[in-house]
């Protein structure tokens, strides 16, 4: 993996908020000899540096595939991180106190990338179940929101026993009329009882007869049409009257009384 210096010391650096930081003994590799380096952990990359004020770390532990555990040393509050491998390396740490070596390991251990995708699919987990509610009663099993549909309201039907209608209406005046669907004005047979067919299937109910507007009732309708008293050619001059009476009232007014 390539590592850019100065980007690394920036981000080292920088204001961002550390997740751990404070001073620890790291035993060095070819030396047994502890050296006490100020470490700055943020997100997966441990940073040591020589004092707390330097303005540029010596080295950088990148915390991918590694466990944190405790070891045997002559140090007190000693820990190693290891590296899967055979020729990767150990780095062997020391705290200054039970506590602080607590809080190291601790920190330490969750900083992998392999940590925190654990944590998002428990996380995400919890929420499923919090909203789904959990699985019981089906072997676990959960339905996807995408998958459920609703149950219709109404008794099933098959789409067999559906009463079937012609492929093309007969039309009267352009309109289609459903009373001349074939067999309408025929008699409902009640040889067979239950409203049911020959073959058991539940026969339709029967269409109610087309109302035809009956000679006389048309007749009446267009002389009432005929007999209207009021026109537009009436209404026309019965306001133009009333209009030329109010102008000429209003120009005697103006005149004023005569003597």
């Amino acid at each position: 993996m390539k590592l850019n210096e100065r980007s690394l010391a920036f981000y080292a650096t920088c204001d961002s908020p550390a997740d751990n930081a404070g001073f620890l003994y790291k035993r060095g590799e070819r030396h047994t000899a502890y050296h006490r380096r100020w470490f700055v952990l943020k997100g997966n990359m441990l940073f040591y540096f020589e004092e707390r004020e330097s303005r540029e770390p010596v080295g950088v532990i990148v915390l991918e595939g590694c466990t944190v555990e405790l070891c045997d040393s002559a140090e007190e509050f000693t820990f190693a991180i290891r590296f899967g491998g055979t020729k990767s390396r150990t780095y062997v740490l020391a705290a200054e106190s039970q506590a602080a070596m607590e809080s190291w390991v601790k920190s330490l251990s969750r900083a992998s990338f392999d940590y925190m995708r654990l944590v998002v699919r428990e996380l995400e987990k919890q929420l499923e179940e919090m909203r789904w509610g959990p699985a019981s009663g089906c072997g676990g099993c959960r339905q996807s929101p995408g998958s459920w549909k609703p149950k219709p309201s109404g008794p099933e039907r098959s789409p067999e026993r559906l009463p079937a209608l012609p492929a093309v209406l007969p039309k009267e005046n352009g309109c289609a009329v459903w009373n001349n669907v074939p067999g309408a004005d025929q008699l409902p047979d009640t040889s067979s009882c239950g409203g049911h067919d020959g073959e058991g299937n539940p026969r339709p109910p029967p269409l109610p007869p087309r109302r035809r507007a009956a000679s006389s009732e048309a007749g009446s309708a267009r002389a009432a049409a005929g007999e209207s008293p009021s026109t537009f050619c009436q209404l026309h001059e019965q306001y133009g009257r009333e209009v030329a009476r109010l102008q000429q009232d209003w120009l005697e007014k103006r005149r004023g009384p005569r003597l």
